[in-house]
Protein backbone atom coordinates (compact mmCIF):
# COMPACT_ATOMS: atom_id res chain seq x y z
CA UNK A 1 0.00 0.00 0.00
CA UNK A 2 1.17 3.53 -0.74
CA UNK A 3 1.47 6.04 2.08
CA UNK A 4 -1.63 8.06 2.89
CA UNK A 5 -1.89 11.64 1.71
CA UNK A 6 -1.78 12.96 5.25
CA UNK A 7 1.42 11.11 6.19
CA UNK A 8 3.42 11.05 2.98
CA UNK A 9 6.88 9.61 3.60
CA UNK A 10 9.98 11.59 2.61
CA UNK A 11 11.32 10.69 -0.87
CA UNK A 12 13.56 7.63 -1.14
CA UNK A 13 17.25 8.63 -1.43
CA UNK A 14 17.75 6.59 -4.60
CA UNK A 15 14.84 8.26 -6.41
CA UNK A 16 15.34 11.94 -5.88
CA UNK A 17 17.84 14.77 -5.98
CA UNK A 18 17.70 18.53 -6.27
CA UNK A 19 17.45 18.23 -10.06
CA UNK A 20 14.57 15.71 -9.98
CA UNK A 21 12.50 17.15 -7.11
CA UNK A 22 9.31 19.11 -7.89
CA UNK A 23 9.95 22.80 -8.53
CA UNK A 24 8.27 24.92 -5.81
CA UNK A 25 5.73 27.50 -7.01
CA UNK A 26 7.95 30.33 -5.78
CA UNK A 27 10.69 29.21 -8.19
CA UNK A 28 8.49 28.99 -11.30
CA UNK A 29 9.37 32.15 -13.22
CA UNK A 30 9.01 31.31 -16.93
CA UNK A 31 6.27 33.28 -18.67
CA UNK A 32 4.80 33.22 -22.19
CA UNK A 33 7.72 35.22 -23.54
CA UNK A 34 10.27 32.76 -22.21
CA UNK A 35 8.56 29.82 -23.95
CA UNK A 36 8.20 31.77 -27.17
CA UNK A 37 11.90 32.68 -26.97
CA UNK A 38 12.73 29.05 -26.22
CA UNK A 39 11.09 27.82 -29.42
CA UNK A 40 12.26 30.69 -31.59
CA UNK A 41 15.79 30.04 -30.38
CA UNK A 42 15.63 26.28 -30.80
CA UNK A 43 13.99 26.57 -34.23
CA UNK A 44 16.63 28.97 -35.49
CA UNK A 45 19.31 26.33 -35.90
CA UNK A 46 21.16 24.68 -38.72
CA UNK A 47 19.32 21.32 -38.50
CA UNK A 48 16.06 23.24 -39.10
CA UNK A 49 17.60 24.83 -42.17
CA UNK A 50 18.87 21.44 -43.30
CA UNK A 51 15.41 19.99 -42.68
CA UNK A 52 13.96 22.30 -45.33
CA UNK A 53 16.88 22.10 -47.72
CA UNK A 54 16.88 18.29 -47.58
CA UNK A 55 13.27 18.32 -48.81
CA UNK A 56 14.28 20.54 -51.73
CA UNK A 57 17.25 18.28 -52.47
CA UNK A 58 14.89 15.29 -52.27
CA UNK A 59 12.67 16.70 -55.02
CA UNK A 60 10.01 18.97 -53.50
CA UNK A 61 9.34 22.52 -54.66
CA UNK A 62 9.22 25.41 -52.21
CA UNK A 63 5.55 25.26 -51.18
CA UNK A 64 5.51 21.46 -50.87
CA UNK A 65 8.51 21.63 -48.52
CA UNK A 66 7.02 24.38 -46.37
CA UNK A 67 3.62 22.68 -46.16
CA UNK A 68 5.27 19.42 -45.07
CA UNK A 69 7.23 21.20 -42.35
CA UNK A 70 4.21 23.18 -41.11
CA UNK A 71 2.05 20.04 -40.95
CA UNK A 72 4.72 18.07 -39.10
CA UNK A 73 5.23 20.77 -36.49
CA UNK A 74 1.51 21.32 -36.00
CA UNK A 75 1.07 17.58 -35.40
CA UNK A 76 3.93 17.34 -32.90
CA UNK A 77 2.61 20.40 -31.06
CA UNK A 78 -0.30 18.28 -29.76
CA UNK A 79 1.78 15.78 -27.69
CA UNK A 80 4.05 18.70 -26.76
CA UNK A 81 1.17 20.55 -25.09
CA UNK A 82 -0.35 17.39 -23.59
CA UNK A 83 2.88 16.27 -21.89
CA UNK A 84 3.72 19.84 -20.92
CA UNK A 85 0.62 20.17 -18.73
CA UNK A 86 1.88 17.57 -16.25
CA UNK A 87 5.18 19.39 -15.86
CA UNK A 88 3.44 22.66 -15.04
CA UNK A 89 0.85 21.14 -12.73
CA UNK A 90 3.24 19.13 -10.60
CA UNK A 91 6.63 20.76 -11.24
CA UNK A 92 8.22 17.42 -12.18
CA UNK A 93 10.66 16.60 -15.02
CA UNK A 94 10.12 14.02 -17.77
CA UNK A 95 11.86 11.02 -16.14
CA UNK A 96 9.77 11.47 -12.98
CA UNK A 97 6.53 11.77 -14.99
CA UNK A 98 7.49 8.56 -16.82
CA UNK A 99 7.52 6.74 -13.45
CA UNK A 100 3.71 6.91 -13.34
CA UNK A 101 3.41 4.73 -16.45
CA UNK A 102 6.66 2.72 -16.52
CA UNK A 103 7.29 2.39 -12.78
CA UNK A 104 9.84 4.04 -10.53
CA UNK A 105 12.60 1.81 -11.91
CA UNK A 106 11.10 1.15 -15.34
CA UNK A 107 11.15 4.89 -16.11
CA UNK A 108 14.85 4.43 -16.80
CA UNK A 109 13.92 2.64 -20.04
CA UNK A 110 12.22 5.62 -21.79
CA UNK A 111 14.57 8.06 -20.06
CA UNK A 112 17.72 6.33 -21.34
CA UNK A 113 16.25 5.86 -24.84
CA UNK A 114 15.49 9.58 -24.92
CA UNK A 115 18.92 10.38 -23.51
CA UNK A 116 20.79 8.32 -26.13
CA UNK A 117 18.91 10.07 -28.95
CA UNK A 118 19.71 13.43 -27.34
CA UNK A 119 23.37 12.41 -27.27
CA UNK A 120 23.13 11.81 -31.01
CA UNK A 121 21.60 15.27 -31.53
CA UNK A 122 24.22 16.82 -29.27
CA UNK A 123 26.95 15.27 -31.39
CA UNK A 124 25.32 16.43 -34.64
CA UNK A 125 24.87 19.99 -33.41
CA UNK A 126 28.38 20.15 -31.99
CA UNK A 127 29.84 18.85 -35.23
CA UNK A 128 27.91 21.46 -37.24
CA UNK A 129 29.07 24.28 -34.98
CA UNK A 130 32.63 23.02 -34.90
CA UNK A 131 32.79 22.57 -38.66
CA UNK A 132 31.43 26.08 -39.15
CA UNK A 133 34.22 27.48 -37.01
CA UNK A 134 36.70 25.34 -38.94
CA UNK A 135 35.47 26.87 -42.21
CA UNK A 136 36.19 30.29 -40.74
CA UNK A 137 39.52 29.35 -39.15
CA UNK A 138 40.95 27.73 -42.29
CA UNK A 139 40.49 31.01 -44.18
CA UNK A 140 42.76 32.80 -41.72
CA UNK A 141 45.06 29.84 -40.95
CA UNK A 142 45.27 27.75 -44.18
CA UNK A 143 47.65 25.27 -42.54
CA UNK A 144 44.63 23.82 -40.67
CA UNK A 145 43.47 22.32 -43.94
CA UNK A 146 46.73 20.46 -44.58
CA UNK A 147 47.39 18.87 -41.20
CA UNK A 148 48.50 15.21 -41.47
CA UNK A 149 45.81 12.58 -40.89
CA UNK A 150 45.83 11.04 -37.42
CA UNK A 151 42.53 9.15 -37.51
CA UNK A 152 41.80 5.90 -39.39
CA UNK A 153 40.43 6.42 -42.90
CA UNK A 154 37.26 4.52 -41.95
CA UNK A 155 36.38 7.29 -39.48
CA UNK A 156 36.04 9.85 -42.28
CA UNK A 157 37.50 12.54 -40.01
CA UNK A 158 40.17 15.03 -41.09
CA UNK A 159 42.53 16.43 -38.46
CA UNK A 160 41.74 20.15 -38.89
CA UNK A 161 37.96 19.84 -38.52
CA UNK A 162 38.45 17.39 -35.62
CA UNK A 163 40.64 19.89 -33.74
CA UNK A 164 38.15 22.77 -34.02
CA UNK A 165 35.27 20.39 -33.27
CA UNK A 166 36.97 19.44 -30.00
CA UNK A 167 37.46 23.08 -29.03
CA UNK A 168 33.80 23.83 -29.71
CA UNK A 169 32.87 20.74 -27.70
CA UNK A 170 34.83 22.15 -24.75
CA UNK A 171 32.85 25.40 -25.03
CA UNK A 172 29.60 23.42 -24.81
CA UNK A 173 30.86 21.66 -21.72
CA UNK A 174 31.76 25.00 -20.13
CA UNK A 175 28.16 26.22 -20.58
CA UNK A 176 26.99 23.01 -18.88
CA UNK A 177 29.34 23.87 -16.01
CA UNK A 178 27.73 27.32 -15.68
CA UNK A 179 24.28 25.76 -15.16
CA UNK A 180 20.63 26.11 -16.23
CA UNK A 181 20.32 29.88 -15.69
CA UNK A 182 23.03 30.55 -18.29
CA UNK A 183 20.94 28.53 -20.78
CA UNK A 184 17.95 30.84 -20.43
CA UNK A 185 20.09 33.95 -20.91
CA UNK A 186 21.76 32.44 -23.97
CA UNK A 187 18.39 31.55 -25.52
CA UNK A 188 16.94 35.03 -25.02
CA UNK A 189 20.04 36.64 -26.56
CA UNK A 190 19.94 34.26 -29.51
CA UNK A 191 16.21 34.90 -30.12
CA UNK A 192 17.05 38.52 -30.97
CA UNK A 193 20.37 38.02 -32.76
CA UNK A 194 19.76 35.00 -34.98
CA UNK A 195 16.74 36.36 -36.92
CA UNK A 196 19.02 39.15 -38.17
CA UNK A 197 21.55 36.61 -39.46
CA UNK A 198 18.77 34.61 -41.14
CA UNK A 199 17.43 37.74 -42.85
CA UNK A 200 20.94 38.57 -44.09
CA UNK A 201 21.26 35.12 -45.66
CA UNK A 202 17.80 35.46 -47.23
CA UNK A 203 18.74 38.85 -48.68
CA UNK A 204 21.91 37.35 -50.21
CA UNK A 205 19.94 34.51 -51.84
CA UNK A 206 17.31 36.85 -53.32
CA UNK A 207 19.95 39.28 -54.61
CA UNK A 208 22.31 36.67 -56.06
CA UNK A 209 19.42 34.56 -57.38
CA UNK A 210 17.92 37.48 -59.35
CA UNK A 211 14.87 37.89 -57.14
CA UNK A 212 12.35 35.56 -55.57
CA UNK A 213 10.60 34.84 -58.88
CA UNK A 214 13.25 32.57 -60.44
CA UNK A 215 13.95 30.95 -57.06
CA UNK A 216 10.34 30.03 -56.30
CA UNK A 217 9.78 28.97 -59.90
CA UNK A 218 12.04 25.96 -59.40
CA UNK A 219 9.73 22.99 -60.15
CA UNK A 220 9.23 19.79 -58.22
CA UNK A 221 11.43 16.93 -59.42
CA UNK A 222 8.61 14.41 -59.05
CA UNK A 223 7.04 13.40 -62.37
CA UNK A 224 4.11 11.45 -60.90
CA UNK A 225 1.85 11.71 -57.86
CA UNK A 226 3.03 8.28 -56.71
CA UNK A 227 6.63 9.52 -56.56
CA UNK A 228 5.57 12.56 -54.53
CA UNK A 229 3.52 10.63 -51.97
CA UNK A 230 6.29 8.04 -51.60
CA UNK A 231 8.59 10.87 -50.51
CA UNK A 232 5.98 12.95 -48.64
CA UNK A 233 4.85 10.48 -45.96
CA UNK A 234 8.29 9.48 -44.62
CA UNK A 235 9.26 13.16 -44.83
CA UNK A 236 6.21 14.12 -42.75
CA UNK A 237 7.19 11.45 -40.23
CA UNK A 238 10.69 12.91 -40.20
CA UNK A 239 9.27 16.39 -39.53
CA UNK A 240 7.31 15.02 -36.56
CA UNK A 241 10.36 13.07 -35.45
CA UNK A 242 12.47 16.25 -35.50
CA UNK A 243 10.80 17.49 -32.29
CA UNK A 244 9.45 14.13 -31.06
CA UNK A 245 12.34 14.26 -28.61
CA UNK A 246 11.13 17.49 -27.00
CA UNK A 247 7.49 16.35 -27.11
CA UNK A 248 8.50 13.78 -24.49
CA UNK A 249 10.75 15.81 -22.23
CA UNK A 250 8.95 19.14 -22.49
CA UNK A 251 8.06 18.80 -18.75
CA UNK A 252 11.76 19.51 -18.14
CA UNK A 253 10.93 23.08 -19.24
CA UNK A 254 7.24 23.52 -18.39
CA UNK A 255 7.93 22.66 -14.74
CA UNK A 256 9.25 26.24 -14.46
CA UNK A 257 6.09 27.87 -15.94
CA UNK A 258 4.15 30.45 -13.95
CA UNK A 259 0.89 29.02 -15.37
CA UNK A 260 -0.54 26.54 -17.88
CA UNK A 261 -1.58 29.41 -20.13
CA UNK A 262 1.98 30.79 -20.21
CA UNK A 263 3.58 27.59 -21.46
CA UNK A 264 0.75 26.60 -23.81
CA UNK A 265 0.40 30.00 -25.47
CA UNK A 266 4.15 30.48 -25.77
CA UNK A 267 4.60 27.10 -27.43
CA UNK A 268 1.54 27.30 -29.69
CA UNK A 269 2.50 30.73 -31.00
CA UNK A 270 6.17 30.06 -31.52
CA UNK A 271 6.75 26.42 -32.54
CA UNK A 272 4.93 25.98 -35.90
CA UNK A 273 5.44 29.61 -36.92
CA UNK A 274 9.16 29.86 -36.19
CA UNK A 275 9.94 26.45 -37.71
CA UNK A 276 8.05 27.33 -40.91
CA UNK A 277 9.49 30.83 -41.23
CA UNK A 278 13.09 29.75 -40.71
CA UNK A 279 12.52 26.79 -43.01
CA UNK A 280 11.47 29.33 -45.66
CA UNK A 281 14.98 30.75 -45.46
CA UNK A 282 16.40 27.25 -46.02
CA UNK A 283 14.04 26.64 -48.94
CA UNK A 284 14.85 29.94 -50.66
CA UNK A 285 18.60 29.74 -50.13
CA UNK A 286 18.84 26.10 -51.22
CA UNK A 287 16.74 26.80 -54.32
CA UNK A 288 18.94 29.81 -55.08
CA UNK A 289 22.12 27.72 -54.98
CA UNK A 290 20.93 25.80 -58.04
CA UNK A 291 20.55 29.06 -59.95
CA UNK A 292 23.83 30.54 -58.69
CA UNK A 293 26.13 27.50 -58.68
CA UNK A 294 24.34 25.09 -61.02
CA UNK A 295 23.86 22.51 -58.27
CA UNK A 296 21.88 22.23 -55.05
CA UNK A 297 23.92 22.86 -51.89
CA UNK A 298 21.85 21.67 -48.94
CA UNK A 299 24.44 22.23 -46.19
CA UNK A 300 24.60 25.95 -45.21
CA UNK A 301 28.04 25.57 -43.70
CA UNK A 302 29.41 24.33 -47.02
CA UNK A 303 27.53 27.12 -48.80
CA UNK A 304 28.88 29.88 -46.57
CA UNK A 305 32.39 28.56 -47.13
CA UNK A 306 32.02 29.48 -50.83
CA UNK A 307 31.58 33.20 -50.13
CA UNK A 308 34.43 35.39 -51.41
CA UNK A 309 34.75 37.73 -48.43
CA UNK A 310 36.69 36.42 -45.43
CA UNK A 311 34.79 38.79 -43.13
CA UNK A 312 31.42 37.66 -44.48
CA UNK A 313 32.34 33.99 -44.05
CA UNK A 314 33.60 34.69 -40.53
CA UNK A 315 30.39 36.49 -39.56
CA UNK A 316 28.26 33.69 -41.01
CA UNK A 317 30.20 30.97 -39.23
CA UNK A 318 30.12 32.74 -35.87
CA UNK A 319 26.35 33.08 -36.30
CA UNK A 320 26.13 29.35 -37.04
CA UNK A 321 28.24 28.49 -33.99
CA UNK A 322 26.20 30.75 -31.69
CA UNK A 323 22.95 29.29 -33.01
CA UNK A 324 24.23 25.77 -32.51
CA UNK A 325 25.53 26.40 -29.01
CA UNK A 326 22.24 27.86 -27.72
CA UNK A 327 20.07 25.17 -29.30
CA UNK A 328 22.42 22.38 -28.30
CA UNK A 329 22.42 23.20 -24.62
CA UNK A 330 18.65 23.75 -24.38
CA UNK A 331 17.45 20.87 -26.55
CA UNK A 332 20.17 18.28 -26.10
CA UNK A 333 21.68 18.75 -22.64
CA UNK A 334 18.77 19.55 -20.30
CA UNK A 335 16.88 16.34 -21.11
CA UNK A 336 19.67 13.73 -21.07
CA UNK A 337 21.22 15.35 -18.01
CA UNK A 338 17.93 14.80 -16.15
CA UNK A 339 17.52 11.34 -17.70
CA UNK A 340 20.96 10.17 -16.61
CA UNK A 341 20.37 11.71 -13.17
CA UNK A 342 17.16 9.68 -12.91
CA UNK A 343 19.20 6.50 -13.43
CA UNK A 344 21.27 7.20 -10.32
CA UNK A 345 20.20 10.44 -8.56
CA UNK A 346 22.73 10.08 -5.74
CA UNK A 347 25.70 9.73 -8.08
CA UNK A 348 24.74 11.67 -11.23
CA UNK A 349 23.97 15.40 -10.95
CA UNK A 350 22.72 17.63 -13.78
CA UNK A 351 26.28 18.65 -14.62
CA UNK A 352 27.59 15.08 -14.53
CA UNK A 353 24.72 14.03 -16.81
CA UNK A 354 25.62 16.87 -19.16
CA UNK A 355 29.26 15.79 -19.29
CA UNK A 356 28.19 12.19 -19.97
CA UNK A 357 26.00 13.44 -22.84
CA UNK A 358 28.97 15.27 -24.27
CA UNK A 359 31.20 12.19 -24.27
CA UNK A 360 28.55 9.91 -25.81
CA UNK A 361 27.75 12.58 -28.40
CA UNK A 362 31.29 12.24 -29.75
CA UNK A 363 31.33 8.45 -29.66
CA UNK A 364 28.35 8.14 -32.06
CA UNK A 365 30.47 9.68 -34.89
CA UNK A 366 28.02 12.55 -35.64
CA UNK A 367 29.81 13.58 -38.84
CA UNK A 368 28.66 10.31 -40.38
CA UNK A 369 24.97 10.80 -39.45
CA UNK A 370 24.58 13.89 -41.65
CA UNK A 371 26.69 12.89 -44.62
CA UNK A 372 23.71 13.16 -47.00
CA UNK A 373 20.09 14.40 -46.82
CA UNK A 374 18.51 10.98 -47.34
CA UNK A 375 20.35 9.58 -44.35
CA UNK A 376 19.38 12.64 -42.30
CA UNK A 377 15.65 12.09 -42.90
CA UNK A 378 15.11 8.37 -43.56
CA UNK A 379 17.72 6.90 -41.23
CA UNK A 380 18.09 9.37 -38.38
CA UNK A 381 14.79 11.29 -38.03
CA UNK A 382 12.36 8.56 -39.07
CA UNK A 383 14.41 5.85 -37.36
CA UNK A 384 14.37 7.27 -33.86
CA UNK A 385 10.76 8.47 -34.21
CA UNK A 386 9.86 4.77 -34.22
CA UNK A 387 11.26 4.59 -30.66
CA UNK A 388 9.83 7.82 -29.30
CA UNK A 389 6.31 7.51 -30.75
CA UNK A 390 5.49 4.45 -28.58
CA UNK A 391 6.79 6.18 -25.44
CA UNK A 392 4.65 9.24 -26.17
CA UNK A 393 1.55 7.10 -26.75
CA UNK A 394 2.00 5.26 -23.45
CA UNK A 395 2.62 8.40 -21.39
CA UNK A 396 -0.31 10.36 -22.81
CA UNK A 397 -2.76 7.46 -22.48
CA UNK A 398 -1.56 6.89 -18.91
CA UNK A 399 -1.82 10.51 -17.77
CA UNK A 400 -5.09 11.45 -19.47
CA UNK A 401 -7.10 8.22 -19.82
CA UNK A 402 -5.81 6.11 -16.92
CA UNK A 403 -4.87 8.72 -14.27
CA UNK A 404 -7.29 11.46 -15.40
CA UNK A 405 -4.47 13.98 -14.81
CA UNK A 406 -4.22 13.00 -11.14
CA UNK A 407 -0.82 11.95 -9.76
CA UNK A 408 0.29 11.20 -6.22
CA UNK A 409 3.66 12.94 -6.47
CA UNK A 410 5.20 11.63 -3.21
CA UNK A 411 4.62 8.09 -4.50
CA UNK A 412 6.65 8.93 -7.63
CA UNK A 413 9.65 9.05 -5.29
CA UNK A 414 8.91 5.85 -3.32
CA UNK A 415 10.09 2.31 -4.02
CA UNK A 416 6.98 0.85 -2.38
CA UNK A 417 4.27 3.30 -3.48
CA UNK A 418 1.54 2.87 -6.05
CA UNK A 419 4.01 3.27 -8.92
CA UNK A 420 6.23 0.40 -7.78
CA UNK A 421 4.20 -2.15 -9.79
CA UNK A 422 6.39 -5.29 -9.95
CA UNK A 423 9.85 -4.60 -8.62
CA UNK A 424 9.62 -1.03 -9.84
CA UNK A 425 8.64 -1.98 -13.42
CA UNK A 426 5.19 -1.76 -15.00
CA UNK A 427 4.95 -4.84 -17.29
CA UNK A 428 2.05 -3.26 -19.23
CA UNK A 429 4.22 -0.31 -20.30
CA UNK A 430 7.21 -2.48 -21.24
CA UNK A 431 5.03 -4.86 -23.28
CA UNK A 432 3.23 -1.97 -25.01
CA UNK A 433 6.58 -0.33 -25.84
CA UNK A 434 8.00 -3.49 -27.41
CA UNK A 435 4.82 -4.17 -29.42
CA UNK A 436 4.80 -0.56 -30.66
CA UNK A 437 8.42 -0.68 -31.80
CA UNK A 438 8.31 -4.09 -33.53
CA UNK A 439 6.34 -3.10 -36.67
CA UNK A 440 9.00 -0.49 -37.52
CA UNK A 441 12.04 -2.74 -37.11
CA UNK A 442 12.00 -4.45 -40.58
CA UNK A 443 11.68 -1.12 -42.38
CA UNK A 444 14.48 0.41 -40.32
CA UNK A 445 16.82 -2.52 -41.04
CA UNK A 446 16.00 -2.10 -44.71
CA UNK A 447 16.67 1.66 -44.57
CA UNK A 448 20.15 1.19 -43.08
CA UNK A 449 21.00 -1.59 -45.51
CA UNK A 450 21.12 -4.53 -43.08
CA UNK A 451 18.30 -6.25 -45.01
CA UNK A 452 17.64 -6.22 -48.74
CA UNK A 453 14.30 -4.67 -49.72
CA UNK A 454 13.28 -7.84 -51.51
CA UNK A 455 13.80 -9.86 -48.31
CA UNK A 456 11.12 -7.93 -46.39
CA UNK A 457 7.37 -7.97 -46.98
CA UNK A 458 6.66 -4.67 -48.84
CA UNK A 459 3.88 -3.72 -46.42
CA UNK A 460 6.32 -3.80 -43.49
CA UNK A 461 8.73 -1.59 -45.42
CA UNK A 462 5.87 0.84 -46.05
CA UNK A 463 4.90 0.85 -42.35
CA UNK A 464 8.30 2.36 -41.55
CA UNK A 465 7.29 5.50 -43.48
CA UNK A 466 4.78 6.18 -40.69
CA UNK A 467 7.05 5.03 -37.83
CA UNK A 468 6.09 7.67 -35.23
CA UNK A 469 2.36 7.44 -35.94
CA UNK A 470 2.33 3.63 -35.96
CA UNK A 471 4.33 3.39 -32.74
CA UNK A 472 2.25 6.05 -30.98
CA UNK A 473 -1.07 4.44 -31.92
CA UNK A 474 -0.12 0.80 -31.37
CA UNK A 475 1.60 1.31 -28.01
CA UNK A 476 -1.11 3.66 -26.74
CA UNK A 477 -3.86 1.18 -27.64
CA UNK A 478 -2.04 -1.85 -26.19
CA UNK A 479 -1.25 0.02 -22.98
CA UNK A 480 -4.88 1.11 -22.60
CA UNK A 481 -5.97 -2.49 -23.04
CA UNK A 482 -3.48 -3.86 -20.50
CA UNK A 483 -4.24 -1.20 -17.88
CA UNK A 484 -8.02 -1.62 -17.80
CA UNK A 485 -9.41 -1.56 -14.28
CA UNK A 486 -6.63 0.62 -12.84
CA UNK A 487 -8.06 2.52 -9.80
CA UNK A 488 -8.56 6.27 -10.15
CA UNK A 489 -5.74 8.44 -8.78
CA UNK A 490 -6.04 11.12 -6.12
CA UNK A 491 -3.52 13.95 -6.19
CA UNK A 492 -1.70 14.82 -2.98
CA UNK A 493 -2.49 18.29 -1.57
CA UNK A 494 0.18 20.97 -2.00
CA UNK A 495 0.90 21.02 1.73
CA UNK A 496 1.75 17.33 1.74
CA UNK A 497 4.08 17.77 -1.22
CA UNK A 498 5.90 20.62 0.50
CA UNK A 499 6.34 18.51 3.64
CA UNK A 500 7.47 15.41 1.76
CA UNK A 501 10.22 17.26 -0.12
CA UNK A 502 11.29 19.65 2.64
CA UNK A 503 14.34 17.51 3.35
CA UNK A 504 15.89 18.25 -0.05
CA UNK A 505 18.36 21.18 0.24
CA UNK A 506 18.01 24.08 -2.19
Amino acid sequence: MSPSLETASPPAPGLTSLDLAPVPFAERTWGTGHYAALWISMSLCIPTYMLASSLIEGGMNWWQALLTIFLGNTIVLAPMLLNGRAGTRYGIPFPVLARASFGVRGANVPALLRAIIACGWFGIQTWIGGYALYQMAVLWVPALGTLPAIFPASWGLATGPALVFFLFWLLNMYVVYLGVESIRKLLVFKAFFLPLAALALLWWAISAGHGLGPILAQPSKFTTSAQFWAFFFPSLTGMVGFWATLSLNIPDFTRYAVSQRAQQLGQALALPASMTLFSFVGVVVTSATFIIYGKTIWDPVVLAGRFDSKLLVSFAMIAVALSTLATNIAANIVSPANDFANFSPERISFKTGGYLTGVLGVLIFPWKLITDPSGYIFTWLVGYSGLLGPIGGIMIVDYYLIRRQQLNVPDLYQYHGRYAYRGGFNPAAIIALVIGVLPNVPGFLTAIGVLEKGAVWPTLVAVYNYAWFVGFGVSGAVYMLLMRGQPTETAAPAGVLAEAFSSIPR
